[in-house]
């Protein structure tokens, strides 16, 4: 097997990237809002990113486990400080959605984006090691992009955008991987101290974002049973996939 490039590497990365806007073509088979579906579209994404964060969690800890815990904390306070930013402009927009439910997508937005940086870092810290490695890292993290990528459909499309909008701005929060990627390629061992801070960061602002937003509005529209019975399946089923690979 030849040695991994700059371009394999960026193309790469790319491809991680393009994977996550797979994740919004199921919300083709049926984009009618009602307050229900509001609600489990908002327990699915919780429960993928709950499982997100146990991943990028238990991956940090095998880096450096105070590196990590001290990532979760600068992930709360910068989502928490974001959050506050947000609500004082009341007129965001995006993708044809206003107020407070712009607010609520660009933080899963910023979130996830935050995450692809961490994701981008460990696809160019895995080329350094070799070929094989950076394969196998490549492909582990393209196939959890799409289910990431659901979830961020599942915010967007029910509250007014798009399936091709929520694809594309899908898209746009992995950007970080093929940017970083190469980076972390060409300086490994100055990017690799910093992978489990960029992990843990990742996973504290997604706690937030689960504990404080999702959960509670999905619990309002659609009762405590059926939000617990579909957040363990989508935790379930995501926590499957990364299991697989």
């Amino acid at each position: 097997m030849s040695e991994p490039t700059i371009l394999l590497v960026f193309v790469a990365a790319l491809i991680t990237a393009l994977a996550t806007g797979l994740g919004a073509l199921p919300l083709l088979a049926g984009r009618n809002v009602t307050t229900r579906w509001l609600g489990i579209g908002n327990a699915v994404a919780a429960g993928l990113m709950l499982a997100a964060c146990y991943s990028l969690i238990v991956e940090g800890f095998e880096f450096s486990p105070v590196r990590t815990l001290l990532g979760v904390l600068a992930g709360v306070a910068l989502i928490l400080l974001a959050n506050r930013w947000l609500k004082r402009h009341k007129d965001a927009s995006i993708a044809n959605v206003r107020g407070a439910d712009a607010t609520k997508i660009l933080l899963i937005i910023g979130i996830m984006t935050a995450h692809s940086a961490a994701e981008g870092v460990g696809v160019g810290v895995g080329y350094g090691g070799g070929r094989e490695l950076g394969d196998f890292i490549t492909i582990a993290i393209a196939l959890h992009n799409v289910p990431e990528g659901l979830a961020i459909a599942l915010i967007m499309v029910p509250r007014g955008a798009t399936v091709l909008k929520a694809a594309l701005w899908s898209i746009f929060s992995s950007l970080p991987q093929p940017l970083l990627a190469v980076p972390a390629f060409l300086f490994v061992l100055t990017f690799a101290p910093w992978l489990p801070v960029g992990l843990g960061l990742a996973a504290g602002a997604m706690l937030w974002m689960i504990f404080s937003e999702l959960l509670p509005e999905a619990s309002s529209e659609m009762g405590n049973e059926g939000l617990g019975a579909v957040v363990v399946l989508a935790f379930a089923a995501m926590l499957g996939v990364t299991l697989l690979i």
